[in-house]
């Protein structure tokens, strides 16, 4: 049940009027049964001095594009009282018309543009407004009855309104039904959502949770589990086995579903999933429509319901129907929009945002694990309201041509020109092994800084970790994930990609990097010695490249390899025999891999550095005393070595290489393979020419 999170010393510390509407904004989105995320707006009216020292009524209001659970004050915007109000006396007034209307309303031109529903805010009398999207109050508004049973709950102290699209008209109605009803605390709105008020921020916030509160107590009293979406027609799979096929499958959906751009998946198996994708009227349920305007964007008017029995041997017959599935979906989805569609539309990607697979979960697509999570995130309220609808009446929802209009509404696509833009390697994963290590490290942070996800494999598990949790902290949850993996290991190099295909969904950029080096004359080099160099450099860039290339063919969306080979690939240098033999190997399976991998796409190159000390596990090993001692010097002249013997004197760092991993990785080499770059400084001996 909801639950109140106000605390007393904490609002205290706010010292105005705004950074009080920011503690209580962040409280309602803290709780996504309180408010969807991206949804919901609030406001505070006070008075201010203007520039010219004149006391000036303002209200501040969420921000479009924000988030109330994350948001700042500067996420919100001030807006002049006195401007405003004479709107009231309109008639009519066209989204353009307000927006701009608006924009000559606000205190400080720096502030980003108000949200869709301001005049909602404005137009009610009171000093604190909220409006949300409680998953309890939606439950009553996408019911049948649920004006009827709103007047249960409420008796005579709400105000209905009904469905219309946010703007003008609906704020006046608001404004207008409230005043014609002096007993009235709250507004519902059908198919939308709650609003709410108070005199001082406190007794807002206590209002909004009061009246959840109201509405979840006779919705959970009206709950029977053994009748939830029908009942149960099938049962969950065991967890593992979940697991199991949702990461085979997830290589073949993220192939299905990318097409037109590139999607990151993720997978979904939480209990509430579980108890819809399993119950008898769930697949009809959910053609319904959107639990929630607010949700149309990220999930689509419904999603992809695959008709599967769940059967642990069966994942192949799944894949297939989730491929089928898929296709039929985008045949569908553009039908709709040619339907509905208006002038100087765009239609978006056609895929899926939301799949639900019986007995399985449900797995999001997005273009970024952190969309995809919000999509997931939205199908989880709709399960809720659904739950709560059905437990009531009939879940009802907007008619298609209503969904269409919020989906390609301009003001909500205003929102989405608010994200940053897509970089490089935005909607790719790369998978790195080495990933502890310098080059390994520098790769990864090179490709995350251009839109990357990346995944870290190395035997060094805390050492990955770390580099993950400085990424994720820099660039956000989700970006990296780190893996633990022996690239000898052929199980260990399947689980791997296993963890990668069910964290992101597959793999677009594979930096072929793990190494070692070790160092003896050719008659002193013993067989543990060449083995432990051909395992690692030759069986272990092998395994990594053979999965890798059975999940890019699945996809069927190309990709790209990079091997971080060696000037020694091509340099005969000495008392090097087993470490220059396995390098040699590495540049020749490259360029085989290259010959095979066209036809899908998939171009495999290689990159040649030459003594990389910095940040080198291995130089910070042996090698570093057997090759100064090769060379007859000291341990530490071994850089000033390296320096001195390249034509451009000059050192080579782990940030040089990932600059040539991501030129390989990138379309400015889209029609480049079997290549080889040198990056050595210049060693003469090692020139490919």
């Amino acid at each position: 049940m909801v639950q109140s999170l106000w605390e007393h010393s904490k609002a205290q510390q706010a010292q105005n009027t705004r950074e009080e509407l920011v503690y209580r904004s962040n409280l309602i989105g803290a709780d996504r049964r309180v408010c969807n995320w991206g949804g919901g707006n609030t406001s505070s009216k006070t008075t201010i001095k203007d520039f010219r020292g004149k006391d000036v009524e303002v209200m501040y209001v969420k921000g479009s594009g924000s988030d109330l659970a994350t948001m700042k004050a500067g996420n919100f915007t001030g807006l002049r009282m006195e401007d405003i109000r004479p709107l009231f006396e309109r008639e009519s007034m066209t989204d353009e018309e307000m927006v701009a209307y608006l924009g000559h309303c606000m205190v400080d031109a720096k502030d980003p543009r108000p949200s869709i529903e301001t005049l909602l805010h404005a137009f009610l009398p009171f000093p604190h407004v909220d409006h949300t999207h409680p998953d309890a109050i939606i439950s009553l508004c996408c019911a049948h009855n649920g004006k009827e049973i709103a007047q249960e709950i409420f008796g005579d102290r709400f105000v209905w309104v009904p469905y219309i699209r946010p703007g003008f008209t609906l704020s006046k109605m608001i404004a207008e039904g409230v005043l014609a009803n002096p007993k009235a605390e709250l507004v519902l709105m059908e198919k939308h959502g709650l609003v709410t008020w108070g005199d001082t921020s406190e007794a807002c916030y206590a209002q909004t949770i009061r009246i959840i509160s109201e509405a979840e107590a006779y919705i959970e009293a009206r709950i029977d589990d053994s009748k939830l979406f029908g009942g149960r027609k099938f049962a969950p799979l065991p967890q593992d086995v979940r697991r199991r096929i949702a990461g085979e499958i997830m290589p073949a959906i993220r192939g299905a579903v990318s097409d037109s751009k590139k999607m990151i998946l993720t997978f979904d198996d939480q209990d509430d999933v579980l108890d819809f994708v399993c119950g008898s009227d769930s697949p009809k349920l959910s053609q319904v429509g959107a639990a929630c305007p607010d949700h149309l964007v990220h999930t689509k008017v419904v999603p992809l319901f695959i008709d599967w029995t769940p059967d642990a041997d069966d994942a192949q017959g799944l894949q297939e129907k989730l491929v089928a599935g898929i296709g039929a979906y985008k045949e569908q989805y553009q039908a709709y929009f040619e339907r509905n569609r208006h002038e100087g539309d765009v239609m978006f990607e056609a895929a899926p945002r939301v799949i639900l697979i019986p007995g399985l979960g449900m797995i999001n697509t997005g273009k970024s694990w952190a969309m995809s999570q919000v999509s997931g995130a939205l199908y989880h309220r709709a399960i809720a309201v659904m739950r709560g609808a059905t437990a009531l009446g009939e879940f009802v929802s907007l008619s298609e041509n209503e969904s269409y209009n919020v989906e390609y509404w301009p003001l909500e696509l205003y929102k989405l020109t608010l994200a940053p833009a897509e970089a490089e390697f935005s909607r790719q994963v790369a998978f790195i092994t080495g990933g502890a290590g310098g080059i390994g490290s520098a790769a990864a942070r090179r490709l995350v800084a251009e839109g990357a996800h990346v995944v870290l494999a190395d035997l060094n598990l805390e050492g990955a970790q770390k580099v993950a949790e400085e990424i994720n902290a820099a660039y956000g949850d989700g970006r990296a994930i780190a893996v633990k993996m022996d690239v000898t290991d052929e199980s260990a190099v399947q689980q791997a990609y296993h963890e990668t295909s069910l964290t992101y969904g597959g793999v677009d950029i594979i930096v072929n990097n793990a190494g070692l080096a070790t160092s003896s004359p050719l008659d002193e080099t013993s067989l543990k010695e060449w083995n432990l160099n051909m395992n690692v450099l030759g069986t272990g860039y092998f395994l990594v490249a053979r999965e890798a290339f059975k999940l890019m063919k699945v996809q069927g969306i190309g990709g790209s390899m990079v091997f971080i080979g060696s000037k020694n690939s091509i340099y005969a240098g000495k008392n090097v025999t087993a470490y220059s033999s396995a390098k040699a190997l590495e540049a020749h399976l490259a360029r085989c891999i290259a010959a095979e991998g066209g036809e899908y796409g998939i171009r495999v190159n290689t990159i040649l550095p030459d003594a990389i000390l910095q940040g080198s596990a291995i130089w910070n090993s042996n090698w570093r005393n057997e090759r100064a001692a090769a060379y007859g010097i000291e341990p530490d002249q071994l850089e000033e070595h390296y320096r001195k013997r390249t034509t451009l004197l000059v050192n080579i760092y782990p940030q040089d290489i990932a600059e040539g991993i991501a030129f390989f990785a990138s379309s400015k080499s889209s029609k480049t393979t079997g290549c080889m770059l040198t990056i050595d400084g210049g060693v003469p001996a090692a020139f490919t020419r």
